[in-house]
C-alpha cells in the first residue's frame, strides 16, 4: 500500500489516540494544573454534561501568565478556548495532518457525533503513526531535503 493511499483511507483511530483529561468549566486553574501534572498531560478538554465545550493547553496557561491575567482561583471556563476544532474518529489521518498543519495545532480533540470526547490526537502520535507505517519514507529522508554541500567532503 502506498503512502498517500494510507493517509487518505486510514482513520485517526489508527494513529494512537491518547486518553483525554476532561474537567468541568467551574474547575479552578489551580486544580486544572494539578490534574494536568498528575495525568502527565499538556491539555485538558472542558466538558459539560459529557460534551466538549472547550479546551485549554499549557500554551494557553503560559500566555495568561505572561500577560499577567493568571488568577489561579478563577474558573477554567472563563479562559478556555471555546468550541475548539475537532475531528471525528472516522476522519482520515491525512485530514488530521492537514487540519493540524493549517491551524498550527499540536493537539486536536476527537469526538463522537454527540460531541463527546473519545480521545486526543497529538502531533507526536501522528509522527509515531508515520514512522510505523512508512519507515522507508521516514528513515531515508535527508535532514534537509534540498541540501547541497558547499565544500567538498572527505579527504
Amino acid at each position: 500500500m502506498n503512502f498517500q493511499l494510507n493517509l487518505d483511507t486510514e482513520t485517526v483511530e489508527h494513529a494512537h489516540l491518547s486518553v483525554a483529561t476532561c474537567v468541568q468549566p467551574e474547575t479552578t486553574l489551580r486544580d486544572l494544573l494539578v490534574t494536568l501534572k498528575e495525568d502527565r498531560r499538556g491539555a485538558a478538554l472542558i466538558c459539560e454534561h459529557g460534551r466538549l465545550v472547550g479546551i485549554i493547553t499549557e500554551r494557553d496557561v503560559l500566555r495568561l501568565m505572561a500577560a499577567g491575567h493568571m488568577d489561579l482561583d478563577g474558573a477554567v471556563g472563563s479562559v478556555m478556548v471555546r468550541d475548539p476544532v475537532t475531528l471525528a474518529r472516522t476522519d482520515t489521518v491525512g485530514k488530521a495532518i492537514s487540519v493540524m498543519s493549517e491551524g498550527g495545532y499540536r493537539r486536536i480533540p476527537i469526538v463522537d457525533d454527540q460531541k463527546r470526547p473519545v480521545g486526543m490526537l497529538k502531533v507526536s502520535s501522528v509522527l509515531h503513526y508515520l514512522v510505523e507505517h512508512f519507515p522507508q519514507v521516514v528513515y531515508t529522508l535527508p535532514p534537509t531535503p534540498d541540501h547541497a554541500t558547499q565544500k567538498r567532503e572527505g579527504a
